[in-house]
C-alpha cells in the first residue's frame, strides 16, 4: 500500500469514534422509537468519507473472506451468517449488492425469503431456513430471514401470541446451535423512518425501471407502521442475546448503512482471524519442476518476476496484518456513552 493510500486508511480510521459493533449493538433498554434513522452512529465522517472508508475496508473484507473459503478447502467448518432485516425500501437489496458486491462471489451464499410456498407451510418455520444455510467457508447472506416469521406473523396475525412466543425461543435455541457449530452470526436491521421510506416508494412509481419492486401491498404495510414497530421492538428484546446480537443501523442514508455493515461484517471476520491452509508440498520444489518445463529465457523472466512477487505479497500482508489488528482494537474501545439505545 502507497504511502498516500496509507494516509488516506488513517484518516478514514479517524472517523469512526466508536466501532459499529458498540455504536449500533442492541442492548438491554433499547428503544427503536429513539432512533435517529438519520443518524450515522460512531461515524463523525462525511459522505465522501464513508464511501472512500468502505472501499478500503472492502479490499481488506475481500481477503478475509478467501482466506475463510480456503481454510474450508482444507476441512475447516466455519462459516458465517449475515442475516438482514428491514422494512420495504430500507435497503436490504443494496446491502448485498454493493457491500457483499466487493468480495469473491463464489464465496457467497445469497438466499432471500418470501412468502413461504405450500411445501414450507407444511413444515416448521425454520425448514426452510435450514435448507438454506451456508456451507463451510461460505459467507451467508439472508435477505429477509425467519425473524419474518416473528414480523409479518405478528402483524398479521397469523400466528397466536403464544405461538410468537414459542418462536421467539426456538430461535434463540436456533442460533445457539449454530453459533456451537461454527457459525459467526452477524444480524442486522435497517431502520428506516416513515417519511423516508414514503420518498423511496414515490422514486419507484416515478421511475419505470423500478416498478417490478413496486407493490402496491406496500401502501398496505405502510398503514401497520406503528405495530411494525412494535414488532422490531418485541423481537430484539427477545432475541438479541450475548452469542447472537442485534444491530441497529439507521438506514436513511444508505452510504452509512452500507458502510457500517462492511465494518460489522469485516470485524467479524477479523475475529475469526482466518489462515490460509499449509500444504503438503514444498512450494520451492514444485516452482522448480515448473520452471524446468519452460524454455531458459522465458524461465529467467518468471524468477525475475517471482522475486517481485514474492516482495509485493510481503507488503501486502503486512497490511492485511495492520488492518485486521485496527479492526479488533477498534472493536475493543467499550465507550458506552456512544451506544444506541443510550446516546439517542
Amino acid at each position: 500500500m502507497s504511502k498516500k493510500k496509507n494516509a488516506e486508511a488513517r484518516e478514514q480510521d479517524v472517523s469512526w469514534s466508536t466501532a459499529p459493533g458498540i455504536a449500533l449493538r442492541v442492548r438491554d433498554g433499547f428503544q427503536i422509537a429513539s432512533v435517529d434513522t438519520g443518524s450515522t452512529p460512531g461515524w463523525h465522517g462525511a459522505k465522501k468519507a464513508g464511501k472512500a472508508a468502505m472501499k478500503e475496508r472492502g479490499r481488506l473484507l475481500a481477503e478475509l473472506q478467501e482466506r475463510l473459503y480456503a481454510e474450508a478447502r482444507q476441512g475447516g467448518e466455519r462459516r458465517v451468517l449475515l442475516v438482514v432485516q428491514g422494512m420495504d425500501t430500507a435497503g436490504k437489496g443494496g446491502i448485498c449488492r454493493h457491500v457483499l458486491g466487493m468480495v469473491d462471489p463464489q464465496g457467497v451464499h445469497l438466499r432471500s425469503f418470501g412468502v413461504p410456498t405450500a411445501e414450507e407451510l407444511s413444515h416448521d418455520f425454520l425448514w426452510r431456513i435450514r435448507r438454506a444455510l451456508p456451507p463451510a467457508g461460505m459467507i451467508g447472506v439472508f435477505d429477509r430471514s425467519h425473524y419474518e416469521d416473528v414480523l409479518v406473523g405478528k402483524v398479521d396475525e397469523l400466528a397466536t401470541p403464544a405461538e410468537i412466543e414459542e418462536r421467539y425461543k426456538k430461535i434463540n435455541e436456533f442460533e445457539r446451535e449454530l453459533v456451537d457449530a461454527g457459525y459467526t452470526l452477524v444480524k442486522v436491521a435497517l431502520l428506516i423512518g416513515y417519511e423516508e421510506q414514503g420518498f423511496r416508494l414515490l422514486r419507484r412509481l416515478a421511475r419505470r425501471d423500478k416498478h417490478w419492486k413496486y407493490s402496491p401491498s406496500d401502501v398496505a404495510a405502510r398503514a401497520q407502521w406503528p405495530a411494525y414497530m412494535d414488532a422490531y421492538q418485541a423481537m430484539f428484546e427477545r432475541t438479541s442475546t450475548e452469542y447472537a446480537p442485534w444491530y441497529a443501523v439507521p438506514a436513511d442514508r444508505q452510504w452509512f448503512a452500507r458502510l457500517a455493515v462492511t465494518e460489522l461484517l469485516a470485524q467479524a471476520l477479523a475475529h475469526l482471524a482466518p489462515r490460509w491452509p499449509e500444504v503438503r508440498w514444498d512450494p520451492r520444489t514444485q516452482a522448480a519442476q515448473v520452471l524446468a518445463t519452460m524454455p531458459r529465457h522465458t524461465a529467467q523472466l518468471s524468477v525475475e518476476e517471482l522475486r517481485a512477487q514474492a516482495e509485493e505479497v510481503a507488503a501486502e500482508s503486512e497490511d492485511y496484518r495492520n488492518g485486521v489488528e485496527k479492526l479488533i482494537t477498534q472493536d475493543a474501545r467499550k465507550d458506552a456513552g456512544e451506544r444506541v439505545g443510550n446516546a439517542q
